[in-house]
This record gives C-alpha cells, structure tokens and sequence, in this order.
C-alpha cells in the first residue's frame, strides 16, 4: 500500500470519526419551567438541571451517551431530540414524539442511550410542541478520540449557541397559530447569544441610531454578555449553531475574517468570508486569527436575515487579553447584510463544498420524490402542506406501529409523490385548500432516494420565504439549487463530485434544492421545515425505512396509544 494511499485512509478515517471502544457518559436532566432574565427582563423560560440554556454535552466519537431524563413540568410531556446525530441502531433514542417514541410524561423519567459516531459539531433541543421556542436547548459537542488529530490547528475554541427570544410564552403562541384566524407569532424580541442578549438597551448604544440607552452592566447579570477572551496572534475554532426558532441569522467579527471548516459535523473545503449566514438547525465551525491590533476589542454581532427585521442585533465582545474587557470598541458593530438580499445568501450557501476526501454520493438514485411547500388552509385554519397534505401526527408512534404492525395507528394511504405539473409557484394557489394526514413515504433497505424540494408562493399576496429543512437519521448530499420550478433536465446540473454532506439545507424563495440520500439507516425519521411554528403548522414528512430490521425497542418508549395498548395486554414483546 502506498504512503499516499495510507495517508487518504487514515483521512477519511478522521473524517468519519472511526474508533474502536469508547466510555459511557451518564447525565441527569431534570427539564423544567424556571424564571430568568435572558434578554434583561424575567420571562418563564424551559432549562434544564436550573440552566438556561441546558447544560452541554461534551464527548468523543465512540462513547455512548446514557441521558436520564425527568420530566419536571407537571402539565406536558416532553422529549429530546439530538440534532445531527444519527442514531444507527438506536432510531427509538432520536428524541421525536409520536415518531421515535411516546412523549414523557410528568414525574417520568426516559432513558436514552446512544452513541456518538461522528466527530462535529451538533445541539439538542425540544421536540415536542413548541419547546425549542421556550428554550429548551442545548450544546452537544463530539471530539475526535484521543490520538487523532483534526485537520486544521487551532490553539483554542469557543462554543456560540444562537437563538431567538418572545416574550410572549411559548403556549400562547401554540393557541394563536391554532387559532381561526391565525394569530402569528410576530418577530422575536430579542436574540441571544449563549443564552444571553439585551431587550432594554444595547452595548452600542454610542455607535448606531436607536432610541434605546447604552447597557449598564456591573457584572453577573444573567443578560450580560459572554465575553471571548483571546490571546494575540492565536488561531480559534468558534463552534457555530442556531437553534434559532423563525430567524435566519448574518454572524459577523469586526475587523477579523472567518474561516468556514465544518458544516453540520462534516468538514468542507475551507473558504474566507467576512461575516456568514446561519439557519435554523444549522451548525459550522470557523477558524478565527487574532491578528488584529491588540490594543482594542472587537464586536461579535448576529442579525436577522431572510425575513424584515423588527429585531436589534445581537452583541457581545472579542477581548484581546492585553486590554480590559470593559473598553469597548470604539467604532460601530458590523452592519447585518439586508434581510432580503438573497443573491448574497446563495453565494454564502453555494460556497459549502465537500472536501475531497468527502464520500461521493451515488452516482444514480432508485426513487425521486418532489416536495412542494405551500401555505394553505384546512377547514378556515391557516396551515403548511407539502404536496397539499399539513402533518398531523398520529397518538402512536410510527416506530412502534410500523413495526409491529399495528392497524389503523396511521393513515396506510401512500402520501403524494410529487404534485402536479402545471401548479404556477409564482402565484397564490388558485385552490387554496389542503387537507390533514398522518400518511409515511416508505423507502427499501439501502435504497437510494433523491428529494426535490419545491418552494412557492405564499397563500396570499406576493413572496415566498426562506425554509431551513432537517432530516432525522441521516446526512445527505446537496446536490445543488435552481430558480423557479424544477423541470426535467435539472438533474443534469446535480453536482455529483463534490456534494457537501449536511442534515440541514435551506430551500430559497421561488427556487428549488435536491438532496440525495441512502435509506441506509432502519427507523422512522422525520424530514420537516425546522422554523418552529412551520412544523407546528404541519410542514413536514415522515419517511420510514427497514424498520422490520430495528433491533428490541425499550419499553418505556412506547406506553402510549396503540402500542401501549399492546404492552399491556401482552405483557412483554
């Protein structure tokens, strides 16, 4: 074997997060409603163990994770879903009520146990409801074992979980969806940096044209920021992820460029920018150099994009340690690119490539499936349906009924596969009506499955938003984005060679993206918009695979509905 044969191997073997062993980790997390002032002003906020945001997880690829988690709530159910982790062999563990498993109720306690196969970058958050939006969320970082080195040095990191903040709780938003008419959520108040933003006032008062006064922190405020202390002339890893629930987010450093090197646990051919686009359930990693002069600090800004903004920056500070953290910049934080500039946002986007040691993506595909987003109405409601269907989740889950065959658990009827032909995306929907299901594309072991995701016009007047798509169980590969409407000879365009690998991929307004992926992973996995009140408004899929292959489920994962039904009158299975 050659040495340069040799050296792609143990690579690729980096890349994929290979090792042999591993420990278990064991947490407790007792999830809970608590008052905090994340934004300076007290709000109910959902955190975990008395932290809001949740604590993180720290692991390294191999290890088995053991999280028992108490449902502390009294009045709702909970779960937990780990982004970005894929759950081989343990589809039960992938933290999706209704789908993966039955919800927890109060006083219980679930135990999920699964381990951790490839190195990157990932959060968990809630997946039940609208609780991601209460802040129930979390960092979850998976480190190469020990004796691997990553690709690119650094001499430190850093971890920035960014999210949006309502002061509205995340119950009377449910209601106000649910509500004829629709009751929108409005733009959030506030975002947060790792937990922590300012409502009332801003740190660049002095510098920019507002109304608001200049922050006043004596330290220890629960909404002052987290400060990043940096040493001259170093090199760091910012660990990047939005768990954000509506907002598209433009993070920017003055002064310093970024590096981009991993997206969604999967490294990229690095490329420079200046400031960069992060959706909902998207994560990075960029390399910062501390090169600037050393005598001055440095604003770290995130500001709304894709949507009119109603919200101020989100800001802290990159303290070059040879000065105080209390000297503030003196000029004005960077300005957020305008929220509809969308050329700006796909050349970010299309700049994602995979690095040449990432594996290629089949070259054909067994089954092509089109995906239409549309904004209707069901029954007067105002709903999103895909190929004219708003997701209802069923009372059981698909995990335990599809296995064990149970009838009447859902909607056996194959939902559409694609939508028809002459549907103008341009235009409001000449029949404005969709209809509620619970229905399952069902997809053969190891098949390989192309999706087309069609975006369109709103249900009335003229636009078309932005909708960051996540897929439980799995990376896939993009292969590529188009304006209009998908037609026939568009997969001649399909990058083939070096097709980034993500579980998160945005479709832009009026314009299409495919994505290619094997069904190589048994389980019931949800694909689905991953803006919060889009999902609770019915903007997903459910896609099932081998399921007859998944090993024994726990128990406790189905109590509920048919399948506890079934438990209980046969007392094991």
């Amino acid at each position: 074997m050659s040495f340069k044969v040799i050296l792609v191997w143990w690579i690729w073997l980096g890349m994929v997060g290979f090792s042999v062993g591993g420990r278990v980790r064991h947490y407790k997390f007792e999830v809970e409603y608590m008052m905090r002032k994340p934004d300076c002003l007290e709000h109910v906020v959902m955190g975990i163990n008395g932290q809001f945001p949740g604590p993180t997880i720290r692991a390294q690829v191999g290890d088995t994770l053991h999280i028992a988690l108490t449902n502390k709530l009294f009045t709702e159910g909970t779960v937990i879903h780990w982004h970005g982790i894929r759950q081989v062999g343990t589809p039960w563990a992938d933290g999706t009520a209704s789908i993966s498993q039955c919800a927890i109720n109060p006083g219980e306690t679930f135990h999920y146990r699964f381990t951790v196969d490839k190195a990157g970058t990932y959060f968990y958050h809630g997946h039940y409801g609208m609780q991601r939006s209460a802040g129930l969320y979390g960092s979850l970082i998976v480190d190469l074992p020990k004796g691997q080195n990553q690709l690119f040095h650094y001499d430190g990191e850093f971890n920035l979980l960014l999210s949006d903040f309502w002061h509205t709780n995340s119950h009377e938003q449910e209601v106000g969806l649910s509500s004829k008419p629709i009751k929108w959520i409005g733009e959030p108040q506030s975002l947060l940096i790792n937990g922590r933003g300012q409502y009332n006032c801003s740190l660049a008062a002095k510098f920019i044209n507002t109304t608001l006064p200049q922050c006043q922190f004596k330290g220890g405020e629960e909404c002052a920021p987290q400060i990043l202390h940096v040493e001259p002339n170093k090199t760091y890893r910012i660990r990047v992820a939005s768990t954000t629930s509506l907002t598209a987010l433009n993070l920017a450093i003055s002064n310093h460029k970024l590096v981009v090197v991993e997206a969604d646990g999967n490294y990229v051919t690095p490329f420079v920018v200046d400031d960069m686009d992060i959706y909902s359930g998207e994560s990075y990693s960029v390399l910062l150099r501390t090169d600037q002069d050393q005598n001055k600090n440095y604003w770290v800004s995130i500001g709304v994009r894709g949507r009119k903004p109603n919200t101020t920056q989100g800001l802290t500070i990159l303290n070059y340690k040879t000065i105080s953290a209390s000297v503030f910049p003196t000029f004005p934080p960077p300005i957020t690119p305008l929220w509809n500039d969308f050329e700006r946002s796909k050349a970010f986007t299309k700049k994602i490539i995979a690095k040449m040691e990432t594996p290629k993506p089949p070259k054909h595909s067994d089954r092509t499936i089109f995906l239409l987003n549309t904004q209707n109405r069901v029954d007067g409601f105002t709903k999103w349906a895909i190929n004219n269907v708003s997701l209802t989740l069923p009372s059981t889950p698909y995990l335990g009924s599809i296995k064990f065959r149970i009838n009447n658990a859902f909607d056996k009827t194959p939902p559409p596969m694609t939508f028809p032909q002459d549907y103008d995306i341009f235009n409001p929907p000449i029949n404005p009506n969709a209809t509620i299901g619970n229905g399952v594309y069902m997809f053969n072991h190891n098949e390989v499955i192309d999706v087309i995701l069609q975006n369109a016009n709103q249900l009335s007047g003229n636009g078309s938003e932005i909708h960051p798509w996540h897929l439980h169980g799995h990376d896939f590969w993009v292969l590529g984005y188009g304006e209009g409407k998908f037609k026939w000879g568009d997969e001649n365009k399909f990058n083939l060679t070096h097709a980034p690998l993500r579980n998160t991929v945005v479709i832009f307004p009026y314009g299409w993206t495919a994505l290619r992926f094997k069904a190589n992973n048994p389980g019931v996995w949800a694909f689905h918009c991953h803006i919060e009140p889009h999902l609770h408004m019915g903007m997903g899929v459910i896609f099932a695979e081998g399921v007859q292959k998944v090993g024994k489920i726990p128990r406790e994962a189905l109590t509920c509905g048919l399948t506890g039904k079934m438990l209980a009158e046969n007392g094991r299975y």
